[in-house]
């Protein structure tokens, strides 16, 4: 049965927390559309399209956003019931500090379990929809964003220069157009000016071009009998096909075997299938590389009268020696390409078994962070609560500049400590839990101040404090 006392902390809370959490989560998916945005004007999205993709944007965020959303709310809240001194009467009245944290504990930690299962279950699958349709997008009917003096080969067959473009959109000059018809050789089309536009039924880009020259070469590519054509022109109208750029539905199976796309029980599954691989079949692999490689052919003098080996004394310490002038080039040669060849076959393994560890690093990542990040919602209380005990300032002042400055920590030593799992600095416990871990000590060490009404940011403590500490200096 809840109580009166539970009923007066979780109403103080939840407000703040359910509007530090949206604001938390509008920030997040503006930061995702500031960062794509090139990858989507223009693609002639409709508002569906939108809103599906800011539907899958706000899942896969929502872990990140519960952790900062509790820390700033637990500051609010105890903050305000201190500058009300309501936190005080309560004190007063025999009760705990723990006792009255309580209940945002509890709902804490039903959070932490809220933010692992979207975590595991939700984002996984929100993933998977977000990376395909971005796909889509990307791909999609191009914006015609063709940029000044870069190549554009988004259009099949094709890579369009423009020197210049007009602030209309539609004037360009300077105009290099090349064409591959998957020969070895190339059109090539120069204007010196014309006009960009779409087709009315959306389906071409049509390019309107003045005073140029195309550049052809007709005949088989394997023969010198060809034909060049050079043709210039006062006006030439290029059409170009953009069938291939209407919005397709790419099948979710392209993305799905990503780390991020899979749950707590499927990111142990491949973890234990690359360690199979690793440490079953790598030495074997290497063994018969070298194995093939060494005694597939005979010695590196196939071809050469090699009567002379016969010749050779049993103890001769100096193959190259033995061998006749005639036959040293060819032995060498052969004997370079037979090292290199193996040296490659190696290199290739060894780069296979590089990409394998850094993909079984990233499982650890991905696994490790559905833990971590659930993890994060109590620590984060812990520091904002007893903060808010001890500030006992209100509003979305004072509050939300420590919140941020905690929370900044919580990012870089969480980043930071990917970084260094990526790069085998750190283990991936060490390097995912490193923000969790470094911060859990600090929020001990509020709860135990702020039970002990500690004045840690009181002004007048340290004012009292350095008066004293000279006035001791001076008496000395």
């Amino acid at each position: 049965m809840i109580k009166k006392l539970d009923r007066l902390i979780l109403k103080a809370f939840i407000g703040p927390f359910i509007a530090t959490f949206f604001i938390t989560l509008f920030v997040l998916v503006m930061q995702f559309f500031w960062k794509y945005i090139d990858d989507l004007v223009g693609k002639g999205l409709g508002f569906a399209d939108i809103a599906e993709l800011t539907a899958y944007v706000s899942t896969t965020v929502i872990p990140y956003s519960l952790p900062i959303s509790i820390l700033i709310s637990s500051i609010m809240t105890f903050g305000n019931l201190g500058e009300s001194f309501e936190l005080v009467a309560i004190k007063s009245s025999g009760i705990s500090l723990m006792r009255f944290m309580r209940p945002i504990l509890f709902v804490s930690f039903i959070l932490s379990i809220i933010a692992f299962l979207i975590s595991n279950y939700v984002m996984p699958v929100a993933n998977l929809r977000f990376a395909t349709m971005l796909y889509d997008i990307r791909v999609s009917k191009p914006a015609f964003d063709i940029k000044e003096g870069i190549f554009y080969d988004k259009i099949p067959g094709y890579a369009i220069k423009v020197g210049k473009k007009e602030k209309d959109g539609n004037g360009i000059a300077n105009i290099i157009i090349f064409e591959n018809q998957f020969v070895l050789q190339d059109n090539i089309i120069i204007a010196e000016k014309g006009k960009m536009h779409i087709s009315d039924d959306k389906k071409f880009l049509e390019f309107d071009l003045e005073n140029g020259w195309r550049y052809q070469e007709k005949g088989a590519y394997n023969t010198t009998a060809t034909d060049y054509y050079r043709l210039g022109f006062k006006k030439y109208k290029k059409v170009f096909d953009l069938s291939s750029f209407n919005m397709m539905k790419t099948p979710d199976s392209l993305f799905q075997g990503s780390y991020d796309m899979l749950n707590v029980k499927q990111l142990q599954h491949a973890t234990d299938s690359i360690n199979k691989i690793l440490n079953e079949i790598k030495y074997k692999r290497i063994q018969k590389e070298v194995n093939t490689y060494f005694t597939s052919s005979t010695i590196f003098l196939k071809g050469v009268d090699t009567t002379f080996l016969k010749k050779i004394p049993a103890k001769a310490k100096n193959y190259g020696a033995t061998l006749p002038d005639s036959a040293k080039t060819m032995a060498y040669s052969k004997a370079a390409d037979k090292i290199n060849l193996i040296k490659n076959a190696l290199d290739l393994l060894a780069y296979d078994d590089k990409q394998r560890n850094y993909d079984k690093r990233m499982y650890h990542i991905a696994w490790h962070k559905k833990f971590a990040f659930s993890f994060a919602c109590i620590v984060l209380f812990l520091i904002g609560a007893p903060l808010g005990s001890i500030i006992r300032k209100g509003g979305l002042g004072m509050p939300l500049v420590v919140a941020v400055i905690f929370f900044m920590i919580f990012h870089l030593l969480n980043m930071f400590g990917e970084k260094f799992v990526r790069q085998e600095i750190m283990s991936p416990f060490w390097g995912i839990w490193l923000s969790s871990l470094a911060l859990l000590p600090i929020g001990i060490f509020l709860v135990i101040k702020a039970m002990n009404d500690s004045q840690l940011f009181n002004n007048e403590f340290y004012f009292r404090f350095f008066k004293s500490f000279k006035s001791m200096l001076r008496k000395k």
